[in-house]
């Protein structure tokens, strides 16, 4: 054991690089932890019962795409009336639960999202699905510009 560490110590030395975070490793970790602020905002926001709030993470533009079991919505407006529709109550919108299972930079402006969700409803049924969420950094902020929710 005494020799795996000495060699690894000596290894770190010899390459201090890989002990040090680099600059790219640094704006990563704080473009991740914007994105998760976000969905920390949406869950408490959702679990409010503030739709529109919720929504503020979302593009504001025509060109937003949002996927689900009734087909594909184009628009902020519509998707937002697609919400307000099918969670019209505080009872159909539960309590809402995100787990991030990947969270990954395709390059500084574009990220994207696995994860589940989780809807605790005890009046009318729980409901659980996945979701991809396509990011982009626009004037400095990151927004999703396509969701795909089953």
């Amino acid at each position: 054991m005494k020799q795996l560490t000495t060699t690894l110590l000596l290894f770190l030395l010899a390459f201090p690089a890989l002990s040090q975070p680099t600059a790219q490793t640094l704006a990563d970790n704080r473009e991740r932890r914007a994105i998760l602020e976000i969905l920390k905002r949406q869950t408490d926001d959702w679990n409010a019962g503030r739709i529109d709030r919720f929504m503020v993470a979302y593009w504001n533009s025509d060109s937003l795409t949002f996927i689900g079991k009734a087909g594909i919505t184009y628009g902020y407006q519509p998707t937002l009336a697609n919400y307000k529709k099918r969670y019209p109550s505080r009872a159909s919108m539960g309590t809402l639960k995100f787990d991030v299972l990947e969270l990954n930079f395709q390059t500084p402006t574009v990220a994207y999202v696995i994860g589940r969700f989780h809807l605790t409803r005890p009046q009318i049924g729980d409901a659980e699905g996945y979701f991809t969420l396509l990011w982009r950094k626009i004037n400095n902020r990151w927004v999703i510009v396509s969701d795909h929710t089953s």
